[in-house]
C-alpha cells in the first residue's frame, strides 16, 4: 500500500510563505493524481489543489489561485505545494492524497484512496 508524508508546516505571519511536500513511498496500483486538501476542527475537508501525475495539468481551488502552486518531482515521488501571501484564513491542516482513478470530483476529498498524516499550517493575523 501506499503511505504520505507531509512536512513543512508552520507558524508564520500574514504575507509569509511555506512549502510543502508530500513524500510517497510503497506502490499504488495506479497513481492518477495527487492533492492537497486542508481541513479545521467541524468542519469538512476542503480542496485546495490537485495534479494529474502524468500530465502534470493542474487545477486550484478559487480561494488560493494565484497565490498557490502545485508541482510534483516524478523522480523523487513528490508533491509539493508551495504556498505565498498567506493569509489568516489558509490556516488548516493541510492534507496529502492520492487518488487511483477518477471516479469523483477532484474537488472532494471522497475518491482519493491514500491520505498522509496531515501537517499544521497556522498563520498569524
Amino acid at each position: 500500500q501506499v503511505q504520505l508524508v507531509e512536512s513543512g508546516g508552520g507558524l508564520v505571519q500574514a504575507g509569509g510563505s511555506l512549502r510543502l511536500s508530500c513524500a510517497t513511498s510503497g506502490r499504488a496500483f495506479n497513481t492518477y493524481a495527487m492533492g492537497w486538501f486542508r481541513q479545521t476542527p467541524g468542519k469538512e475537508r476542503d480542496f485546495v489543489a490537485a495534479i494529474s501525475w502524468s500530465t502534470g495539468s493542474t487545477f486550484y481551488a478559487d480561494s488560493v489561485k494565484a497565490r498557490f502552486t502545485i508541482s510534483k518531482d516524478n523522480a523523487k515521488n513528490t508533491v509539493y505545494l508551495q504556498m505565498n501571501a498567506l493569509k489568516p484564513e489558509d490556516t488548516a491542516v493541510y492534507y496529502c492524497g492520492l487518488r487511483e482513478d477518477m471516479v469523483s470530483s477532484i474537488m472532494r476529498p471522497t475518491g482519493f484512496q491514500y491520505w498522509g498524516q496531515g501537517t499544521q499550517v497556522t498563520v498569524s493575523s
